[in-house]
């Protein structure tokens, strides 16, 4: 069963990168999705690795944003793929039946698309205005996550959906209460003065307000 709280790895340079996962897998987080935009294909390489050596004592999921040719030479638990990155059907035939395969969505029509794409999870967002991001789709809010929720359920599918985007402790009840299956985050994380506090927090709101399995 994947976890309920996905968190997304930040940093300008190696060295913040590997403080920061460090810090989020010391404070229980146990998915970890690299991300790391502005590294070159060595540096990103080389930190994904590192990353990954970082995770397997806490058999922790190690997941790489976008570069699935880097994920399967290092043998990472799967990839997040973007609206403009390598088709599915291309990064599954390259990983293997065994790994898993996450795909970014804004609208239904995106879910429906990665649903038939056969990815294993759906991240979907924004919830609300990010500084992650730098190119940010129209923000959803609860409202906008509970018509996507709903038109699933008319439609029998029980793909995993995380929200993302500019959540914080506050949002999880409202969220949770939408349908998803649980949140993916940042920010919040790599800021918080006690991570492992937060951490907690968290996933006590995910698991007390689950809706679905």
């Amino acid at each position: 069963m994947f976890s309920r709280l996905q968190y997304i790895s930040q940093g300008n340079n190696a060295s913040e990168q590997l403080s920061h996962i460090a810090s989020a897998l010391d404070a229980g987080c146990d998915w970890i999705q690299f991300r790391f935009k502005q590294a070159d294909e060595k540096t990103f390489q080389e930190t994904a690795a590192k990353a990954l050596e970082l995770c397997k004592p806490y058999k922790a999921t190690y997941i790489i944003n976008d570069h699935v040719h880097i994920a399967a030479k290092i043998q990472a638990d799967g990839v997040h793929i973007g609206l403009d990155d390598m088709p599915v059907a291309e990064a599954r035939r390259i990983l293997g039946n065994s790994k898993i395969i996450g795909g970014t969505a804004n609208t239904l029509d995106h879910v429906l698309m990665r649903v038939r794409e056969q990815c294993d999870y759906i991240g979907l967002g924004p919830f609300r205005f990010t500084s992650t991001k730098e190119k940010l789709s129209p923000i959803l809010g609860a409202e906008g996550y509970q018509k996507i929720m709903q038109a699933l359920q008319l439609r029998k599918i029980n793909t995993p959906v995380y929200a993302i985007g500019g959540i914080t402790p506050g949002d999880v009840e409202t969220i949770m209460h939408t349908g998803v299956y649980g949140i993916a985050v940042s920010g919040i994380i790599t800021n918080a003065p006690n991570k492992k506090e937060l951490v907690e927090q968290l996933n006590d709101s995910l698991h007390a307000n689950t809706s679905n399995s």
